[in-house]
Parts: structure tokens; sequence; C-alpha cells
């Protein structure tokens, strides 16, 4: 499943302009993809001969509006992108910052009152454990009431809560000092090599929002390649071979036997897995290999 960002803003910041830009997709307050530029995989895919090329993507929330209720359906995204007003010349962007910082964080606390009302009606039972998120709850309250956030709370929190002021958060400001947003989104109308011609060689704005993300997640790339399609999957830094293969498809984890490794540049320079083969440069790994950026991968299976 791809990874989740939902962009937030205060009102005519530019939201729905920065959702269009990088998924092309109009309708506010919907969800669209957004591709991530990866010049790796073009150049994998030339050498294996795929016919066709798809990027990985991210997944793309909009929220219109702010406060509790709506910042609420931001609890399940893996960052939040921020965009403030720098073109008006009416709004101050580390004020509106601060602003939208002060709304996630009553969005928080609204929600842990809620869990602790609901938790506390059902320890009742005289359930040890809900008994003792009852006292958490109680702690993690009057640690926001005191200001502070749930990223700055030293001890674990219940998974079930999902706090908005824990996640990655990346301001964007639309305008001369930032990103012209409202430009982006126009040439992202256009064909690539228009808008490539119309940047006179230089690289989309939106594409180092995307890098940022990205880096905020602690992403990583690995592609899966042939001649019908080479294509480009996300991870976290960290996880494994079999990880990989349920990204690609919960069959391959299932059936896991062996996974091929070669590195991207190793296939681009021995110029096709046959050659790289020959050449020593394509390993077998198992299950708990940690994938690397840029690996290729040929997932071994039987289901």
């Amino acid at each position: 499943m791809a990874l989740e960002v939902g962009i937030v803003g205060l009102p005519s910041s530019g939201k729905s302009t920065l959702f269009h830009a990088l998924t092309g997709t109009r309708a506010a307050g919907d969800v669209g993809m957004a591709g991530i530029p990866d010049e790796r995989l073009h150049r994998v895919a030339e050498v294996v001969g795929s016919r066709k090329v798809t990027p990985a993507a991210i997944r793309v929330v909009e929220v219109r509006g702010t406060g509790p209720a709506m910042l609420g359906n931001l609890r399940q995204v893996d960052a939040l992108l921020v965009v403030l007003d720098a073109f008006s010349g009416t709004r101050m962007p580390p004020d509106d910052l601060e602003t939208l910082r002060l709304e996630l964080l009553v969005a928080d606390r609204d929600h842990v009152e809620r869990r602790l009302e609901r938790v506390g009606k059902q320890a009742k039972s005289g359930d040890p454990k809900l008994k003792q998120e009852v006292a958490q709850l109680e702690r993690l309250l009057a640690h926001v009431d005191a200001g502070h956030t749930l990223a700055d709370w030293a001890e674990g929190l219940p998974g079930e809560l999902e706090p908005l002021t824990t996640k990655p958060l990346i301001a964007i400001e639309n305008g001369p000092s930032g990103i012209d947003l409202k430009l982006e989104a126009e040439l992202a109308e256009l064909p690539a090599e228009e808008a490539a011609a119309f940047r006179d060689g230089g690289v989309s704005a939106l594409e180092e929002v995307v890098r940022q993300l990205t880096g905020a997640l602690d992403l990583i790339s690995f592609f899966t390649v042939g001649d019908k399609e080479a294509r480009a999957w996300t991870l976290r830094r960290g996880q494994s071979a079999l990880e990989a293969a349920a990204t690609v498809h919960t069959d391959l984890a299932r059936g896991f036997i062996r996974c091929e490794v070669i590195r991207w540049d190793d296939l681009v320079e021995a110029g096709s897995h046959v050659e790289a083969a020959r050449r020593g440069l394509q390993r077998l790994e198992g299950k708990a290999y940690e994938v690397e950026d840029g690996d290729v991968l040929n997932v071994r299976f039987n289901v």
C-alpha cells in the first residue's frame, strides 16, 4: 500500500493548487497519487527494454479546512504538507505555521480526551489493561494541557491514538520566497518536454517537495524490471526482502523462497541480467535481507 501524505493549510493558502500540481487531479478534498521522479528507473528500463515504466508514488490527501474534526481525517497519513500563504502580502507564513501547529495540538488534545472518556467507561469492567491505559491517558491529557505535544511524550503511546503532532511536517511557502504553486500547477498540465523546456533544464520545484517527503519518511526505492514493465516501489529504510515482496504482491511474500538482488548501476553497466549474473554481480538473498536503495529485486516464490 502506498504511503500517504496529507495537505493542510489555512483558507486560500494554495492547498488545492498544490494538490493539483502534485497529482494532476483538480477535485478539491479528494485523493490522488504523486509520482516520485527517479532517473535510475528509466535507465534500468532502457537496458532491459521494458515497454512500460511506472514510478513509485505517494498517496496525497487534501483536507478542506482546519479544526479538530477536519484534521482528525489525517490521523492515518504518514506525513503532513503545510501550505503557507507567501503571495498575498496579507499573511505572515511563520505566524500561520504556528497557528496550524496549535490546531494540530488542539486536535490531538481532543482526541486524547475522547479516548479517555471511552476507555474510562470500558475500564469499569475491571480489566487491568484498560485501567492502565486510563492512567496513561490521564497523564497524556495533563501533558498536552501543559502546552506540550505528543511528540514530546517520553513514554510509549497507545497504538490507537495515531497522533498528528508526531508526524513529519514539511512547510511549503506558496509565493516568491518559496514555490510558485500556480505556475507549477500550470506546468504540470504540459507535456514533460514542454515543461522542461520552460524551466530551461531546471528541476521542478515539486520534485524537491517529493524529495523532502521521501527524506522525512526515510524511504528508499527498489525496482522490479522485465520486458513488460519496469517499476519502482518504496520501503522504509531497514525493511526486509520479505516486506519488499509483500509491497509488490501478497502472494510473493506468502510463497517467498529467495530473492535475486542486483544493484541498479551494476545492471546498467552489465547491459542485461544474464551478463550481470555472468560477472557475479547478482546474488541470492533470504527473507531477512535488508533492502538497499537502488536494489533491483526478482523474488522467487511458490504458492
